[in-house]
């Protein structure tokens, strides 16, 4: 074959590709994803690290308290993000942007990405709300594009942007350590349903680890592993060492625990760093009934909620 014969093949190949991208900045695809809320069945902390993180041992379990993502590809070029009633920030400081921004680097593609969040777990709460967007994008935006990572790919990706994201691409109750991003499954938890409750206060998670007061470091290998079989075992694991900052900066949070424990709940426990506080009951029944008695005389967000 001449000179000539493999400039035409060259030229036909690139013309063919930016043909394909092209196809993609102007093809809009569009689809919406659930985005569920995380509850910490334990949380120890363990000390504090160099890097300044702290090292901790957490039971997680994801609940059907979920936000709604819409993602669509297509539009003009750039990252755009929007949540009703909601004035979010833009660029780096909007995990979400971040999430898309982290995605389409790793996969080398610049195209027009418009994420709408329809927020249903409440912001700042202990129910890693946040960290469930980013991880959505992550999935629902590598599906969209119709790239391939995989799971290792998808868990370095999301440890950049918070320590819990990379629980919720796991995608499964999860025994995390480490800075919460070393995980391992759980075995099968006991069937039970829990009572979400938060009273309308947000928390800031760093000013709680920042004045936790650690007495001594604690050892990994000294620590029981989250096992339990039926609701009463898992009660009686339900720990926070969280609770010693937030529960005396808020009083109201201990008034919940007894309002749930008064209300036929079989254990209480504070979710993360706080506000919100779940109940642990024996069916979805038994903790809509107590959502019902809980309701009357408040206006906190109540809401019964199965595990995922």
């Amino acid at each position: 074959m001449n000179l000539e014969g493999v400039g035409n093949i060259l030229l036909s190949s690139t013309n063919e590709l930016f043909a394909g991208k092209q196809e993609m900045n102007t093809k809009k695809l569009q689809k919406t994803y659930k985005a569920p809320a995380k509850i910490n069945l334990c949380l120890h902390v363990l000390g504090r690290l160099e890097s300044g993180y702290h090292e901790l041992a957490m039971a997680m379990q994801r609940v059907d308290l979920c936000d709604d993502i819409s993602i669509e590809i297509g539009g003009p070029v750039g990252i755009r993000v929007s949540c009703a009633g909601l004035d979010l920030p833009a660029g780096e400081d909007n995990i979400a942007s971040r999430a898309a921004r982290l995605l389409l680097d790793k996969v080398g593609l610049d195209v027009g990405v418009d994420i709408e969040i329809t927020k249903h777990i409440p912001i700042a709460a202990g129910l890693g709300g946040g960290s469930s967007d980013a991880a959505t994008v992550l999935f629902g935006l590598s599906k969209l594009l119709e790239v391939e990572l995989d799971f290792d790919q998808l868990i370095e990706i999301g440890s950049k942007l918070g320590a819990d994201v990379p629980f919720f691409i796991f995608q499964r109750p999860a025994w995390a350590t480490g800075i919460g991003i070393k995980l391992e499954p759980l075995s099968v938890l006991p069937q039970v349903a829990y009572l979400l409750v938060n009273p309308g206060i947000a928390v800031s998670t760093a000013e709680v680890y920042q004045s936790l007061q650690l007495t001594k470091g604690g050892e990994l290998a000294n620590l029981p592993r989250f096992s339990v079989v039926t609701g009463e075992d898992l009660c009686a694991a339900l720990h926070n060492d969280l609770e010693t900052v937030t529960l005396p900066r808020f009083p109201i949070i201990a008034a919940i625990k007894q309002r749930l424990l008064d209300s036929g709940a079989l254990g209480a426990l504070m979710s993360g760093s706080g506000a919100t506080v779940f109940g642990v009951y024996p069916d979805f029944t038994a903790a809509s009934k107590a959502a019902e008695i809980l309701t009357v005389d408040s206006d906190w967000l109540v809401c019964p909620v199965r595990p995922i």
